[in-house]
């Protein structure tokens, strides 16, 4: 049986300074790995850049966020998209609204301002500056 599920994310080259960001604003465990921190990889279709992160994790209370640099140089992937998002039930509008105030300190901005929501709760969403669309909820 399955342990968990988690969210892994790939980013163009900013994956640690996403993930410093991502653990200065929601606390938990940072564990960051970098292709230079491990032994070479036998049948490797390219020679990654040292400094280019192989595997972070930050491993919150309520949940894992995982991920790495992206190695697909010939694509161009948008990351600040509305076809995605992390999504952070808070146990209050009021800790909704101050990790959405550190997103928002760091370089975010406002994707849908947040208030109450037609189902009685909040809700709201912030593009950080790497451009994750992180949507909050709260009753």
């Amino acid at each position: 049986m399955a342990k968990f599920l988690a969210t892994y994310i790939a980013l163009p080259g900013t994956t640690a300074e996403a993930f410093q960001h991502w653990h200065e604003v929601f606390g938990g465990e940072l564990n960051l790995l970098r292709y230079g921190d491990v032994p070479p990889m036998a049948g490797m279709p390219f020679e990654p850049d040292p400094n280019a992160v192989a595997h972070v994790t930050l491993e919150l209370p309520f949940g894992v966020i995982a991920g790495g640099d992206s190695m697909d140089f010939e694509r161009d992937y948008p990351l600040r998209d509305t076809a995605y998002s992390l999504i952070f039930e808070a146990d209050s509008a009021e800790e909704a609204q101050g990790y959405l105030q550190k997103l928002l300190d760091g370089g975010g901005e406002i994707g849908m301002p947040f208030e109450r929501a037609p189902w009685g709760g909040w809700y709201g969403q912030v593009f950080d500056r790497f451009g994750v669309m992180w949507a909050f909820s709260a009753e």
